[in-house]
């Protein structure tokens, strides 16, 4: 079973598994994948009555190994008639995984200079924008989730509504990581942040620097505390 299906069994029997009621979520997922206790039975070489026992709770909690099977079988059901399913799943996975990385993400009713923004949250410069620019918003996320755990093609949702906006980069140790997963963006959909902030390194890779001056992507360094850097981001109307 590839990864991302992995994640989608993973998914659904962590939500078996830790259920106040573990035979009422087999039957909840049993009939949001669209099978009959008979055709569930049939794919795991038991009668429907046994399917029947522990979705009423007749019978105990099967333990992780059935549970395992009937994941597979219902994924295996699903793709078997193109993966409605589990594709809907996937997306909801990686939605939520986006998310987690978020720690902050507003659109500003009215546009803020890009000077103005960076004096506010004590950001040095080290590449400077071409030309004077207004920004619209930030996203702020923690790095090492969204480089580990989110598909690049899910980075787009770092823009929110508009594209002039600040990306916020925690975490970071270099600056390397965050430079080259936006550039990466930008050489897919063709589009970069208004600024990339940095925050929490003391010394950014020349490498990213290099990338932003290539890329003309204005570039900037702030290490205030979360707490305060939060503060100051939402005092932007």
């Amino acid at each position: 079973m590839s990864q991302p299906y992995k994640d989608v069994a993973m998914y659904i029997a962590g939500d078996i598994i830790m259920s106040d009621s573990p035979g009422e979520a087999i039957k909840r997922w049993r009939l949001i994948f669209g099978l009959t206790q008979t055709a569930l039975a049939a794919r795991l070489n038991t009668s429907p009555s046994v399917i029947s026992d522990y979705e009423s709770g007749r019978r105990k909690f099967p333990g992780a190994r059935f549970v395992k099977r009937l994941v597979q079988a219902l994924i295996e059901a699903d793709l078997e008639r193109g993966g409605p399913m589990v594709n809907l799943l996937m997306r909801q996975i990686l939605r939520e995984k986006y998310w987690a990385a978020v720690i902050d993400m507003r659109d500003f009713t009215a546009p803020v200079p890009l000077k103005e923004f960076l004096e506010a949250i004590e950001a040095s410069v080290l590449v400077e924008p071409p030309a004077a620019i207004d920004i619209y918003g930030y996203t702020l996320v923690d790095s090492i989730k969204l480089v580990l755990d989110v598909p690049s093609n899910e980075y787009l949702r770092l823009y929110g509504s508009t594209s002039q906006r600040a990306a916020i980069f925690t975490k970071v140790s270099t600056g390397r990581s965050p430079v080259i997963a936006v550039k990466s963006m930008s050489a897919v959909v063709n589009l970069k942040p208004a600024v990339l902030v940095l925050h929490g390194v003391r010394e950014v890779d020349k490498l990213a620097i290099e990338i932003c001056k290539r890329e003309y992507i204005p570039l900037a360094v702030t290490n205030l505390e979360i707490e305060s850097l939060i503060d100051r981001l939402r005092r932007f109307k």
